[in-house]
Order: structure tokens, then C-alpha cells, then sequence
């Protein structure tokens, strides 16, 4: 069985559920890939800095809802 990580995060009335899941580098949010719901590069490089920084970013996959 794979190893997955959950995570829930907060502000205000909005909450975000986050799975990370091992896979090949795939970035999914609201059932859409990042290059569709993110349009800024800036946003991009925010949501997956966490993952270059620790070389993991083609080892997992991350799915937002």
C-alpha cells in the first residue's frame, strides 16, 4: 500500500484539503490542472517551491480540493 499524506488548511469560511500521494509530479486543484486554475506563473512557482526546494517535485502527486 502507497504511503499518502493528508492535509486541511483554514483561513476564514474557506478550507483546503490536500492529499500528497507518490507519483510522477502531478498538481491537480478543484478536479483541474494547475496550468488551468493557476494563469500566473508567480502562483505556480509559490504552490510548488516547497517541492523543488526538497527535490521532490517529479516524485509526488498533489491533489487540492
Amino acid at each position: 500500500m502507497e504511503k499518502s499524506f493528508y492535509a486541511t488548511g483554514k483561513r476564514k469560511s474557506a478550507v483546503a484539503r490536500t492529499w500528497l500521494t507518490p507519483g510522477n509530479g502531478e498538481i491537480t486543484i478543484n478536479n483541474r490542472p494547475v496550468d488551468d486554475y493557476f494563469k500566473l506563473e508567480q502562483a505556480k512557482a509559490i504552490l510548488t517551491e516547497p517541492l523543488i526546494l526538497t527535490n521532490t517535485r517529479d516524485s509526488f502527486d498533489v491533489k487540492i480540493r
